[in-house]
């Protein structure tokens, strides 16, 4: 996946249905965070601007219709409800008090991918695409542009590739020989030199970084979920 359309947030307690969820955004270039409760939640969204928020109404604990209402204020992501067949009573009062829309379960993956796009044709602007916001964040990949903190940092073509497929994919390690293909260098010490510019100006504090982290023996990861 070299471009995500949006970043979506998956709430579901149940683990199979979010990895297979997250598994299909993905195979569909949606950026995916997942969470496994409402108070997961309420910590992601404290970090992280999502475009769209998918959230399982039926979780132990606090659930979806709660995490609504005592996030309110806070919430400017659209939401799709996931609810059980006979939860109509919840389906309604979900929209009442400001979901979006809904899916009951079981569902086909292609009516949510269709759903999803109805709501961000409506919601994100084409030159959004590109933008991804996490803690104090915010990274411009069409204006070549990473804000931190209200400072501007710009960024050339070389770390705008290497931020692209780290943000495509989170998480993920990649080596020096991976970068270095990814931007056609061969000089370890020079990727170095990208990675650790590329922390001043995504982190608060470079030298303990928080986002870009090393990987012992392996490479670098960009931990945004």
């Amino acid at each position: 996946m070299d471009k995500f359309i949006a970043h979506i947030l998956v709430v579901d307690d149940d683990d199979g249905i979010r990895l297979l969820v997250k598994k299909y955004l993905n195979e569909n270039n949606f950026l995916v965070t997942t969470a496994n409760s409402a108070e997961d939640t309420s910590e992601k969204i404290k970090i992280i601007k999502f475009d769209l928020i998918i959230l399982d109404i039926m979780m132990p604990g606090k659930n979806g219709l709660e995490f609504i209402k005592d996030n309110k204020k806070k919430l400017d992501s659209p939401i799709i409800l996931l609810t059980a067949k006979g939860e109509a009573n919840e389906r309604v009062e979900g929209l009442e008090i400001g979901a979006d829309d809904y899916l009951p379960k079981p569902f086909e993956p292609k009516e949510l991918i269709l759903r999803i796009k109805n709501i961000l044709n409506k919601t994100i602007k084409t030159d959004k695409i590109r933008i991804i916001k996490f803690a104090n964040i915010k990274i411009d990949l069409n204006k070549l542009l990473i804000i931190n903190n209200n400072n501007e940092f710009k960024i050339n073509n070389t770390e705008k590739t290497i931020l692209e497929k780290m943000i495509n994919n989170p998480g993920k390690t990649f080596s020096r020989e991976d970068i270095g293909q990814l931007i056609e260098l061969d000089k370890e010490r020079s990727i170095d030199v990208i990675i650790t510019r590329l922390r001043k100006k995504i982190e608060i504090d470079p030298k303990n970084p928080k986002f870009l982290q090393t990987i012992r023996g392996a490479g670098y990861v960009l931990w945004i979920e």
